[in-house]
């Protein structure tokens, strides 16, 4: 990453920022790990060996009925629908066993403290988010929760990021995403929001390549604190 975007991302934190946007799967936590067990095992009685690469590139941040419509094209609607809801089911059915990425609480509370509105922006089932949210006892936390099959449209378009910044009244100038996949990434950089890369389920180089701001393993480093509250000068 140059030092003018670091100077231009910090500018923006110290004066105008406003909101702060959430993806949920891989950035609030990292449950990467758990669908793609889920994936796996449930694909292998189909005949489809998948691996973790293969996951990252095909399934990764992508909504449930294109990924089917993909891998399984032989199924009908109704069985694809099926499908996608019996792998829906395994996946909550072991949510429990999630937390939240590490830093996460402090940056919450701190985004609480200033004043700042907090939104969750995912492509999940409607069922899944909130199963994890409160898994994660984040159930009450956030202000707008924008899921795309309600909205209609999901990541890679930028229309969840747009609503959610809609909703909010601001600019996406004096808002902040983070995001993991590059479904994610090309959302919110599409929509025009500073974009703060989280390296859970894919490389630092990825997500700069799709136009992050910033990359951090998780809300703990101190490379994003940097930015969030720059020491005056």
């Amino acid at each position: 990453m140059s030092l003018p975007s670091i100077q231009i991302a910090t500018a923006v934190a110290r004066t105008n920022l406003a909101a702060i946007l959430y993806d949920l799967d891989g950035t609030l936590v990292n449950t990467d790990p758990l669908h793609f067990q889920v994936w796996q095992a449930m694909l292998q009685a189909f005949g489809l060996e998948i691996d973790e690469p293969f996951y990252q590139t095909k399934i990764s941040g992508r909504l449930n009925p294109a990924i089917v419509q993909d891998l399984l094209p032989h199924l009908s609607i109704a069985e694809q629908q099926t499908f996608i809801a019996q792998k829906e089911a395994q996946f909550r059915e072991q949510a429990p066993q999630l937390t939240p990425l590490a830093g996460l609480g402090e940056i919450i509370q701190w985004a609480k403290e200033q004043g700042m509105k907090q939104g969750v922006v995912t492509n999940a089932p409607p069922e899944n988010v909130h199963h994890v949210l409160k898994a994660l006892h984040l159930e009450s936390t956030f202000d707008q929760v924008v899921i795309a099959d309600e909205l209609g449209v999901g990541k890679p378009d930028p229309a969840p990021y747009l609503h959610a910044l809609k909703m909010f009244d601001v600019i996406p100038e004096h808002a902040i995403a983070f995001e993991d996949s590059p479904s994610g990434m090309r959302s919110a950089v599409s929509a025009g929001i500073p974009t703060v890369g989280i390296a859970s389920t894919h490389d630092a180089q990825t997500l700069y390549s799709l136009g992050a701001t910033l990359v951090v393993p998780d809300f703990a480093a101190p490379e994003l604190w940097a930015l969030l509250t720059p020491k005056t000068v």
